[in-house]
């Protein structure tokens, strides 16, 4: 029997954990000829009694194991042990709080089994999520797609049914600054995807502000684009003949009609612009360096405190 590794990221999440579980059991009856079921939970250092929880349900099932971090090293930290550490064939990341279907499972390994390497899913809409949030999601995938070699997929959950040949190879990409959404492209292979109706969490607070979010899409900027650097060249380039088209206009007043030009607020204002555009330049060659700086300092992404495998 081939075996199927669930991995479920957890951070604060005491109230959804055995909804998850029941729902899931659900399917591994129905795929229990074909597939064993393997969870493998990652608390994320939760603050609440999350990992009290794990430990009970790992005690009374023998297929739920758990790793338990000594602290809130972050989603991507909690993926990447969950990848390191499954065993399955088969290997699918899910939300522990059932805004991933668990019944499509099923279908995915249907899919799966007709030849694909990577099943992922999409929402087909973003209802119920703030329009603000949608408004810059929608924006992020645009922009991303255009800059970027890897083609992301807007509305892409990281809910995915992978081969083991596909894990493997995104455990190659040892890099600290990881953004999971790219990396799963990038590693190409052959990719299907099922669309579904959003789902509203089943029970807590996610812990993903409009401004985390934010702060995630940059990440992925940086790590998937030139883009950034191009745009501070450009800037840069930009600023220069604007210089020079104004030294031209000094000299060609002054040749043929006289005097200079006063004002010390069109100054002012140029002196600002070009200092902004410095700034801007300076901070986003800022932020690449930072990134090699925490690459070469070679340090755990993460650190596991308490584990049941």
């Amino acid at each position: 029997m081939q075996i199927l590794s669930i991995i479920i990221p957890c951070y604060n999440e005491e109230e959804t954990i055995s909804p998850f579980l029941a729902a899931t059991k659900e399917v591994e009856k129905e795929l229990s000829n074909e597939l064993v079921f393997e969870y493998l939970f990652v608390n994320d250092g939760s603050k609440d009694a999350t990992l009290k929880i794990l430990r009970e349900v790992a005690q009374d099932f023998d297929n739920v194991h758990y790793l338990s971090f000594s602290r809130n090293f972050g989603k991507e930290a909690g993926l990447l042990a969950g990848l390191e550490h499954a065993k399955g064939d088969f290997i699918t990341v899910m939300d522990v709080d059932l805004q991933d279907p668990p019944e499509l499972l099923i279908q995915m390994y249907e899919k799966i089994k007709g030849g694909c390497d990577v099943v992922g899913t999409r929402r087909a809409d973003r209802s119920g999520e703030p329009p603000i949030r949608s408004f810059f999601s929608k924006l992020f995938y645009k922009l991303i797609n255009k800059v970027s070699d890897t083609e992301m997929i807007d509305g892409a959950r990281d809910f995915r049914l992978m081969t083991r040949q596909v894990v493997d190879s995104i455990l190659e990409l040892q890099e600290v600054n990881r953004f999971s959404k790219g990396l799963f492209s990038w590693v190409g292979f052959e990719v299907d995807y099922i669309s579904y109706e959003n789902r509203e969490r089943i029970a807590g607070e996610t812990s993903w502000s409009f401004w985390s979010l934010l702060n995630y899409s940059l990440e992925g900027f940086i790590n998937f684009s030139e883009a950034p650097l191009n745009l501070s060249v450009w800037a840069g380039i930009s600023s220069f003949l604007m210089s020079i088209l104004g030294i031209l206009f000094v000299v060609v007043r002054k040749v043929t009609i006289g005097g200079s030009i006063t004002g010390w607020a069109s100054t002012v204002s140029i002196i600002l612009f070009i200092g902004g555009i410095q700034l801007l330049a300076i901070g986003i060659i800022g932020k690449y360096i930072a990134k090699i700086f925490l690459e070469t300092k070679k340090r755990p992404i993460y650190i596991i405190k308490e584990q049941n495998l």
